[in-house]
């Protein structure tokens, strides 16, 4: 099955670079392909299944209130939720559960520590809610966690990744995501677009089993490695957290340090790309160029400033909030429903920041990114 997916995603990714990866890698090149990412869906779920698009989910009003009548309860359980994109995520959840009448029990924290994860599920279960919306810490090792609830008959729901041994339709409803396969993508190109297609680079990714961030990382290598031959990757170094932004600082630092001649560093999302500006503060490394994942609040800062970040592949995560509660509904119906739903990559540069703002959290740029940019 990996091999399998990664010969689609190698072909999806071919066919829609096609047109400009034989030209020379110069930064016009990256703006075409960039054009080329837009509506587009690269990634395939977990287990290989097709994306279906997050517009295809709806509810009738006569879904909505049988729904409604039903006086379900619901518990979010997450990874990790001390980032903008968890906090948006719960938002589009709560807000679209309180539309249908259902009611949100509770909201965890796993740290992305696995067995945290797995004493949150079973602290749950013990309240009897009708739906679970979660996000997997480790595949395997909250896999029985999973399987109890589906025991109780509750109905599951997945952000990004699916537990082992789960199957859709039958154990659960769907997984929802953003195109992390594209937004690596987007964040090469990025890259390659604020570098003129020259420099050595280096990644800092996250060393663990988590689908999500693999996806990002095996993306942007790849687009950099297939389509910039100029741009060298000379460095890597994971981080398993939890301090994030303190690994990746420390990360960052030792290759600055090792390699002088370092123009830019990737990092996996937007809290370690907090610590890679904090590790080129230190040493002054003012020409660094910076690209992540995810639109946090402190790097749309730094991107506003015209600092270090030059840009970024964004997920909408109060989108995938909504859909997620969405086809929670359809779970309590009965509804057939697509075994993974993507929404596709959003680029992100200083000159779409306030529109990206806006699409991503439903909200008008925060002031404090607003004042940045005079």
């Amino acid at each position: 099955m990996e091999l399998s997916r990664r010969t689609v995603l190698a072909a999806t990714l071919g066919a829609l670079l096609s047109s400009t990866a034989a030209l020379p890698a110069l930064a016009a090149d990256a703006d075409a392909m960039l054009a080329q990412l837009a509506g587009k869906v690269l990634s395939l779920g977990p287990n290989g299944e097709q994306p279906q698009p997050a517009a295809s989910i709806s509810l009738t009003s006569d879904e909505l209130a049988q729904i409604k009548a039903k006086h379900a309860t619901a518990a979010i359980i997450m990874h990790y939720a001390g980032n903008d994109w968890s906090a948006a995520q719960i938002d589009g959840l709560k807000t679209q559960f309180a539309a249908m009448g259902i009611e949100v029990l509770g909201v965890t924290d796993a740290g992305f520590k696995p067995e945290k994860q797995v004493a949150d599920i079973e602290t749950m279960l013990a309240k009897k809610p009708s739906i679970i919306v979660s996000i997997p810490t480790d595949p395997v090792a909250t896999a029985v966690a999973y399987k109890k609830a589906v025991s109780l008959g509750v109905k599951l729901v997945f952000m990004d990744n699916v537990p082992k041994g789960l199957e859709a339709g039958k154990d659960y409803v769907s997984i929802v995501s953003a195109d992390n396969y594209g937004n690596g993508v987007a964040s090469a190109l990025l890259m390659a677009k604020a570098l003129g297609g020259k420099g050595n680079i280096g990644v800092v990714y996250h060393a663990a089993d988590f689908f999500v961030t693999q996806q990002r990382y095996t993306a942007f290598k790849k687009t950099i490695i297939d389509n910039f031959p100029d741009i060298k990757i000379v460095a890597e170094q994971g981080i398993g957290g939890p301090n994030f932004s303190g690994d990746a600082e420390r990360a960052a630092g030792a290759m600055i340090t090792a390699n002088r001649k370092l123009n830019g560093i990737w990092a996996v999302w937007d809290v370690p790309a907090e610590g890679v500006i904090s590790a080129a503060r230190s040493v002054g490394a003012d020409k660094l160029v910076i690209t992540t994942c995810d639109l946090g609040a402190n790097v749309a800062i730094n991107i506003a400033q015209g600092s270090y970040t030059k840009g970024l592949g964004a997920q909408r995560p109060y989108d995938q909030g909504v859909t997620e509660a969405l086809l929670a509904g359809y779970g309590l119906l009965g509804k057939p429903a697509p075994a993974y739903v993507a929404w596709s990559a959003l680029p992100v540069s200083r000159d779409n920041l306030a529109d990206a703002w806006q699409q991503v959290y439903h909200k008008p740029l925060p002031d404090d990114v607003k004042n940045s940019m005079q």
